[in-house]
C-alpha cells in the first residue's frame, strides 16, 4: 500500500487517544522532513564546473515511547532530536497537543 510524503494512516483506540502511523520520514513534532544537497568538493569547485550529483539529506529520526501523565497513557511517535528537546522543555503534553497527535 502506498501513500503520499505526508499523509498518516490514523487509527482510533480508547475513543480519545489517535496514534499515528507515519509513513513518510518526517518528523511528528516539528515536521522536518529531508534535504536535498549538493554534492560538489572543493577540488571539483577549483577545477571546472562538473556536477556530481545531488546528495538527499536525512533528518536524525528516533521512534520514543512518550509517557503523558496528564492522560495516564504511553504515546509511540517517530521525532527527531529537536523534537525530543521541545518535549523536555515544553513538556509532552503540551508538545503532543500543539501537534495535533493527542
Amino acid at each position: 500500500m502506498k501513500y503520499g510524503k505526508k499523509k498518516r494512516l490514523l487509527q482510533k483506540i480508547d475513543l480519545s487517544v489517535t496514534i499515528a502511523l507515519v509513513m513518510a520520514k518526517v518528523c511528528e513534532i516539528t515536521g522536518k522532513t529531508s534535504q536535498v544537497g549538493g554534492g560538489y568538493s572543493n577540488r571539483t569547485r577549483a577545477t571546472q564546473f562538473n556536477p556530481v550529483g545531488k546528495v538527499r539529506r536525512q533528518p536524525n529520526l528516533q521512534k520514543k515511547r512518550i509517557f503523558v501523565p496528564e492522560l495516564n497513557k504511553t504515546v509511540s511517535i517517530t521525532v527527531s532530536t529537536k523534537g525530543l528537546k521541545t518535549i523536555q522543555k515544553n513538556g509532552a503534553y503540551k508538545t503532543l497537543k500543539d501537534a495535533g497527535i493527542i
